[in-house]
């Protein structure tokens, strides 16, 4: 059995509560209800006391503000192939015709120098032309050798012939074909260079031509 306290404030409070004639009961009386509170009741009663405090409606926070994170991109040869490619049918970028299969170049001597891209780059004034669309290649022999001879005759230095891409053909680009193999094998002394024209001259279905 424990001891009991040394000092004990409380120890007469009972008799003098008695000897007012104040009753003390073990425990307050609960409060009968014939139905148990439902949910929605149960949190009115427990919220009836709460009052908002106004202050509080905006709290400011102070947030410090990160910089934006930087993507590290890693350009791949296929990516800026793709970017040229939307960028051209877009019609944002210029096709550049000697990244094309299409594209011609040829030049009678062993040192190139910068001379094809110049002529390409129509450096060079297109002193006359010829129009081979609608020829087939017999016709388009005998009017290729009667104009690069007048050519000549005139001391022409920059020509044009325009042979077409063959896009509607069966058999291809046969003008085109015929016209390099003349310009490299029979006007061979004649010529000094050919290059595909620029874009705006015919492109990839003409030819600027440098006379010797």
């Amino acid at each position: 059995m424990s001891e009991p306290f040394a000092y004990q404030p409380f120890e007469d409070l009972k008799k003098i509560i008695q000897s007012r004639g104040i009753k003390l009961t073990d425990r307050p009386a609960a409060i009968k209800r014939d139905d148990p509170l439902n949910d929605d009741e149960l949190f009115a009663e427990a919220m009836k006391r709460v009052r908002e405090i106004k202050e509080f409606r905006i709290i400011p926070f102070l947030q410090r503000k990160s910089a934006p994170a930087r993507i590290c991109q890693i350009n791949s040869p296929d990516s800026e192939v793709l970017k040229a490619m939307e960028e051209i049918v877009r019609g944002v970028r210029a096709i550049n015709l000697p990244d094309t299969q299409e594209y011609i170049e040829w030049i009678n001597r062993a040192d190139k120098g910068n001379l094809l891209q110049r002529l390409h780059e129509g450096q060079f004034s297109v002193q006359d032309f010829l129009d081979l669309h609608g020829r087939v290649v017999a016709e388009a022999e005998s009017e290729v050798d009667n104009f690069i001879k007048e050519s000549l005759n005139k001391r022409y230095r920059c020509i044009k012939i325009i042979h077409g891409r063959g896009l509607r053909s069966s058999k291809g680009p046969v003008l085109k074909e015929a016209l390099v193999k003349w310009l490299s094998v029979r006007y061979r002394k004649n010529v000094l260079a050919f290059v595909s024209a620029r874009q705006c001259d015919g492109g990839l279905g003409a030819l600027y031509i440098l006379l010797k």
